[in-house]
């Protein structure tokens, strides 16, 4: 791949999963990175909740509403979140070993970058997981549950990681709370009672919480740009329409 400075796009969810969708749809021949963070507020949803999309969308909404196409619960976007997006050829190595050992070195990458940064964070192995209590209440929610190799400080969960495999290639992706999400604008957009909201504060946190103010998406963005493509081995290509760099505001 041709070598490329860093690049931190600043898109709305839809352009996210078009992004993913474009990529996938032919043979992934060498790995490709992007790392994102949002311009406003949106929710994802798993793509085995079309139901809950549609009744969202019945009503008025305050944020963006798109489906991905890979599972798991109902995903918070916005400007407090930095994400990378990772495609893979289906024979890469860092696949091997099966589906859950794929995300291993993805959450601990993560977490050892988080701890580098004063945030005493570990990834889950999935004894950790199955030793942990769930809130059922949550299961709509992707930050309400864990699952193996996410990343938590004191078992509230700051990394969430999602998977999509398809015949040409395999997506792995992260999401870092490094602001305090609007956990409010999530239950409002589904219409989620008001315990809901404190059962996500209390099972979640973020790098501002933890460190008294959110870091800077951008530096946050280039250590994190360093240790994958390190892991990887390659650099990514240019973006076709570089978008500008953003900071989370404290």
């Amino acid at each position: 791949m041709n070598e490329a400075e860093p690049r931190l796009a600043v898109v709305s969810s839809t352009e996210e999963q078009r992004w993913h969708e474009a990529l996938l749809q032919a043979p992934v021949s060498e790995p490709q990175l992007r790392l994102w963070t949002y311009r406003a507020p949106g929710v994802v949803f798993g793509c085995s909740q079309a139901a809950l999309l549609n009744q969202a969308r019945s009503r008025p909404a305050g944020c963006e509403l798109v489906q991905r196409s890979s599972g798991g619960g109902a995903v918070l976007t916005g400007p407090w979140m930095l994400s990378t997006s990772i495609l893979l050829p289906p024979d890469h190595r860092l696949l091997a070993g099966g589906t859950v050992t794929s995300y291993r070195w993805l959450g601990v990458l993560i977490a050892g970058l988080l701890r580098d940064m004063g945030v005493a964070a570990h990834a889950l192995s999935p004894a950790d997981v199955r030793g942990s209590t769930a809130d059922p209440s949550l299961g709509w929610a992707c930050f309400g549950g864990l699952s193996p190799w996410e990343v938590v400080v004191g078992g509230r969960k700051i990394v969430g990681l999602a998977q999509l495999r398809r015949r040409h290639g395999v997506l792995l992706t992260s999401g870092t709370l490094l602001a305090r999400p609007d956990w409010t604008l999530l239950c409002e957009t589904l219409d989620r009672p008001a315990p809901d909201r404190a059962a996500l504060e209390h099972r979640t946190t973020s790098c501002e919480e933890v460190l008294g103010s959110a870091p800077l998406v951008e530096s946050f963005a280039s250590a994190l740009h360093q240790m994958l493509t390190d892991v990887l081995g390659v650099h990514p290509v240019p973006l076709s329409n570089p978008l500008p760099t953003h900071s989370v505001a404290a």
